[in-house]
């Protein structure tokens, strides 16, 4: 049984539904046929490389390691991504037209994955302009090819100051929602707080809400691969 056939019979959820900790149970019923290797990729849209954003991915990866999933990251510090020129070229192309940044890589790397974890740090009340980019073109390339996403599992993370980052999972929670991708939730939003590199690590609600967001999806996992 392939991963759409999976989650298919779960019955109880629709594409774009939202799992928590709350709502897992809701699937018990699905059945695993076989331990088929998922695809994972994590992408940081922080500027540091080794944040605190990327401290809270490396914490949700840590309980997914060991499965015998694939885990793939991509770092987008260090990197442009250039804005959508609303060119609507990739209409039927499956991917970006232009080549000028890592964007395609990106997004071939997206749509091979069966999960897909995007984090970023709170600026200015929103995700870091690198992973709007990301999201903005990732938009328009599957609206022109429809279908790229749907029923992959998605998961939001955030790491803030203070305020501001329930905007930053509002905003890649509406990308997974958009594509008809199901979202998986922890015991508190997926949030963690933090200002300067390893202060993130302090916060012992935050770490807590990661380990069980990656418990949960493992559990997701074990139920559709």
């Amino acid at each position: 049984m392939n991963r759409r056939d999976a989650i298919k019979r779960m019955g109880v959820l629709t594409a774009g539904a939202v799992i928590s900790s709350t709502g897992l149970a809701g699937a018990s019923g699905l059945i695993s046929e076989d331990n088929s290797s998922m695809k994972i990729l994590a992408i940081n849209g922080s500027s540091r490389k080794q944040g605190n954003t990327g401290d809270m991915i490396d914490i949700v990866l840590s309980e997914l390691s060991g499965q015998g999933h694939q885990v793939d990251k991509i770092d987008l510090a260090g990197h442009t991504i250039n804005p959508c020129k609303a060119c609507f070229a990739c209409a039927g192309k499956r991917n970006c037209v232009f080549s000028d940044d890592i964007f395609r890589d990106v997004y071939e790397r997206m749509t091979d994955a069966d999960v897909i974890i995007m984090g970023s740090p709170t600026y200015s009340a929103d995700v870091s302009s690198t992973l709007k980019a990301v999201i903005e073109r990732a938009s328009v390339v599957s609206d022109t090819n429809p279908g790229m996403f749907s029923h992959k599992i998605g998961a939001g993370i955030a790491v803030g100051r203070r305020a501001g980052a329930m905007n930053v999972l509002d905003t890649i929670n509406r990308f997974f929602l958009n594509k008809e991708m199901f979202i998986v939730g922890s015991t508190y939003w997926n949030i963690a707080y933090g200002r300067l590199p390893g202060e993130a690590l302090k916060d012992a609600e935050g770490v807590e809400t990661m380990r069980n967001l990656g418990k949960n999806i493992s559990w997701l996992l074990s139920r559709i691969s």
